[in-house]
């Protein structure tokens, strides 16, 4: 009972917290990390030890899932090869240093170090999408960093399992077998990401049913997990590629009322799993210190010396990938700012510390992993590094660098693709007028709503203060026909958007104002 307690009042406090962080505008994680902290050092509080299987099996999946679904298309086809190089090329290069920094200034052995360095190699796609919702970056930008930090993981996760290896057998690098376990990992998730994708679509289409189609949401991030990981091949990769797919064919999958509950119960399980994990990383750090032996107790300026060679090389191979990159585009003056804003969102999180905790605590001939504690310490403590200082900074950054859409930017194409939509829709309600099939009260209804919209797009185009009609279904008649229209409206809205139009943000955020519009008409 005391451990169900423990649970219960973690959870109520990350919530009262992250509540807190979303109302002032501060980052949540950040906040969160440091509010476990602070728990953790008060006298009396029972110590929590995270399980790796719970991380693992329970909290990853549909954070990553999440993570991945609101992943679009477009910008990622757009980055793939940066993101790539990101993936594979930056975690070796961060393993690498990482490696050479700890063993030079810490007590590990050459064979730890490597483990500390395979395990802080990659960023962590929980940490950057939860801080990167408060940004307002432009779409290349933030779908690089969000991608980057959901594929580089199958490398990380391949460098942990080699270097572990060593560790515990105390044997040589095989890089040859490295390679073909990467190859096993990487290639197996991604088929049984696309399988497990394409059988939840075969079964979404055929489905109507708003509480199955939420379990069947809830449920397909775990099994691609699972399979993935009881076929030996990586869960997390698994997982991405099924939400990668999914998300992209969210919208044709199910109708109004169930997209926006489905948006409603995850954006509950999110919310939930986030708080509470962040706050584990909090709470974890003093029991793992507590259990560190008298020699290492100069462990703050070890995560220090680590924290600072994950940056430094971060920004390193990211300024010439930059310059690159601009140049093939045309660009004539090179911009130092989009590698900056790239490098101080790499933070570290969930991910990372599931992976420490992974190592095994025996070597092969029964002895204990002596230098285990200290690694979890140096990774544990790099995370908390990384969330609270890069965490309550980055907002500030952007706003230097000067490469944040302004608000201005984005309202503007909104209310243009708003207005476009009552374009769209005014033309086909003239298409049904010269059928002479609807009634005309019906036609001047409808007709004077979207001209309402029209007059209000145009209205704050100009800087006034317009006002949206709103106006209420009075019949049959008139809900049917504004569902045709409704349709009509979200052709277009697509078109749009693979026209290059409108932001991917900004798609989601009018698909959803149709949702809501059909909705209310099928409550009426």
């Amino acid at each position: 009972m005391r451990g169900v307690g423990t649970v219960l009042a973690l959870v109520v406090l990350a919530t009262v917290v992250a509540t807190f962080a979303q109302r002032r505008r501060i980052p949540a994680p950040s906040l969160l990390v440091v509010a476990g902290l602070a728990v953790a050092l008060l006298p009396g509080t029972p110590q929590i030890e995270i399980s790796p299987e719970i991380i693992g099996l329970v909290v990853l999946p549909p954070l990553l899932y999440a993570s991945a679904e609101d992943m679009p298309w477009r910008e990622l086809r757009a980055v793939w090869k940066p993101v790539g190089i990101l993936a594979i090329g930056l975690v070796l290069a961060s393993a690498a240093a990482v490696a050479a920094v700890a063993a030079a200034v810490t007590p590990l052995s050459w064979q730890m170090a490597l483990v500390l360095g395979a395990v802080l190699a990659s960023t962590d796609p929980v940490a950057v999408t939860a801080l990167g919702r408060r940004l307002a970056l432009p779409p290349k930008v933030q779908v690089l960093v969000q991608a980057e930090s959901l594929f580089n993981d199958a490398t990380s996760l391949v460098l942990v399992r080699v270097a572990a290896g060593i560790a515990v057998a105390s044997a040589a690098a095989n890089w040859g077998a490295a390679g073909g376990q990467f190859l096993l990992l990487a290639g197996g998730g991604t088929v049984i990401g696309g399988a497990v994708a394409g059988v939840v679509t075969l079964i979404r289409r055929r489905t109507e049913e708003p509480v199955l189609e939420t379990v069947i949401s809830l449920v397909t991030p775990y099994a691609a997990y699972l399979l993935a990981e009881v076929a030996h091949t990586s869960g997390v990769t698994s997982c991405v590629v099924a939400g990668v797919v999914l998300g992209g064919r969210g919208d044709r999958l199910t109708n109004a009322r169930i997209r926006l509950q489905l948006h409603a119960v995850y954006g509950t399980v999110v919310f939930l799993l986030e708080s509470v994990v962040f706050s584990l990383i909090g709470l974890a750090l003093p029991a793992q210190v507590r259990a560190l032996a008298d020699g290492d107790r100069a462990w703050p300026l070890y995560a220090l010396a680590v924290a600072v060679t994950l940056v430094a090389v971060r920004l390193l191979w990211l300024a010439p990938l930059s310059a690159v990159v601009q140049r093939e585009g045309g660009v004539g003056r090179l911009n130092w700012r989009v590698p900056v804003v790239l490098t101080w969102a790499g933070t570290r999180g969930v991910m990372p510390l599931a992976a420490a905790l992974s190592i095994p605590e025996m070597t092969k001939s029964g002895s204990p992993l002596t230098d285990r504690p200290l690694v979890l310490v140096l990774t544990t403590s790099v995370v908390v590094v990384t969330l609270v200082v890069q965490g309550f900074t980055l907002a500030p950054v952007v706003r230097r660098s000067g490469i944040a859409l302004e608000p201005a930017h984005t309202e503007r194409e909104e209310i243009e693709a708003r207005s476009r939509l009552a374009h769209a829709g005014l033309a086909r309600l003239e298409e049904l007028a010269e059928l002479e099939a609807v009634p005309d009260v019906v036609l001047d209804r409808l007709r004077r709503a979207l001209n309402a919209r029209l007059e209000d797009a145009r209205d704050r185009l100009a800087e006034s203060d317009g006002t949206a009609a709103a106006t209420e279904s009075a019949d049959l008649v008139y809900r049917q026909l504004r569902r045709d229209l409704i349709t009509v409206e979200t052709e277009e809205l697509q078109r749009l958007y693979d026209g290059h139009r409108i932001s991917d943000t900004t798609r989601r955020r009018l698909q959803r104002s149709l949702d809501l519009e059909e909705a209310r008409l099928s409550d009426s």
